[in-house]
């Protein structure tokens, strides 16, 4: 009796992260180039009746203007966008989808609607894959209760997806990078490690489950119940790192804000990835930009991982948030250092 072989795949899996130059929010621009970028373009005063309450100034999550004067209802705009992070396409539309939220969620509003921003190397790339990352995009939104009303593409070398998002929120009980004050703790709703597994996963091609997991989830949850706890400060957690959207709070709100290292949680395997050197270059631009702002008594390798560069992070929170560890707290402005990390 003769046995035949096993048959042989006709083609490869698709390794969408091997078609891009970073992966996720690690392929930011950095953060000290993209200010000096933008420095002095704030935002022409704009017709009609409506107020833009939080602009270009403090480099907040998203964009909020109040409709008319005196008024309650409030607008929260944002777009956000990357190349692939994982290689699982739906997976990719899945992580994009719930960053691109994570702005709303991250001013207190509440995603209403939302249009795909998709660039695909359609010479390259399947459109089949294509089709697949949106799939992944229009479950999370719908999640997140948000309509997905279309959008724009184009055909680019370099496959890379996100969505513009538009939501409402209170005018009068956002959630701002600028409105820290001393005494209130910080709390983060997601654990870090994300920048240095996806770099990991690029280079070998293993899968970590709760990783995207992590990034996958919504920042809906997290959102509500700051605001049920009375907080009204708070930013995500993405492409600059903890410690540099930490720096970022703490100068818009002119205080300083102290890192018990101790307390921080990570995904599990990210100290794992780092000890082996993956290590995305955003983290490392991301250190090197808050270094010289911050007082770090810790080891290198851990100031890196504070610096990791996330995709679909959590929210740093100042305030106590029931369910959420305190990584820290807020405290009278020191000369020279906005971030210290104990």
């Amino acid at each position: 009796m003769t046995t035949s072989p096993a048959p042989t795949p006709t083609s490869a899996p698709v390794r969408l992260t091997q078609y891009a130059h970073g992966g996720g929010c690690a392929c930011k621009i950095p953060p000290g180039e993209l200010e000096d970028v933008v420095a002095g373009l704030a935002g022409a005063p704009g017709g009609g009746a409506a107020e833009l309450l939080v602009g270009l100034d403090t480099g907040d999550d998203a964009a909020v203007v109040r409709l008319a004067p005196g008024g309650r209802t409030a607008v929260v705009a944002t777009a956000d966008f990357f190349t692939p992070v994982v290689d699982d396409a739906r997976d990719w539309g899945r992580i994009a989808a719930a960053n691109a939220l994570s702005d709303v969620y991250a001013m207190g509003g509440t995603p209403v609607v939302a249009v795909n921003l998709l660039a695909w190397p359609r010479e390259l790339l399947p459109l089949e894959l294509a089709r697949e990352v949106l799939a992944g995009g229009l479950e999370v939104a719908g999640q997140a209760g948000c309509h997905v009303g279309g959008g724009h593409s184009v055909d680019d070398p370099e496959p890379k997806y996100g969505m513009a998002v538009t939501g409402t929120a209170d005018a009068d009980r956002l959630l701002r990078n600028d409105t820290g004050r001393a005494g209130l703790p910080l709390t983060l709703t997601k654990p870090l490690g994300l920048g240095v597994l996806n770099s990991r996963h690029k280079a070998t091609g293993e899968v970590f489950e709760e990783a995207v997991a992590v990034m996958t989830t919504l920042n809906a949850a997290a959102s509500a119940a700051a605001l049920a706890a009375g907080a009204r400060c708070a930013t995500d957690v993405t492409g600059f790192g903890l410690l540099g959207h930490l720096h970022k709070l703490a100068r818009a709100s002119g205080v300083t804000a102290v890192l018990d290292a101790a307390a921080v949680p990570y995904v599990a395997g990210a100290r794992q990835a780092l000890r082996e050197g993956f290590v995305p270059g955003g983290s490392r631009r991301n250190l090197e930009w808050v270094r010289p702002h911050a007082d770090l008594a810790v080891a290198e390798e851990e100031a890196l991982l504070l610096a990791d560069a996330q995709t679909s992070g959590g929210l740093l929170v100042a305030g106590e948030v029931p369910g959420f560890p305190v990584v820290g707290e807020l405290v009278a402005a020191e000369a020279g250092v906005t971030v210290r990390v104990r």
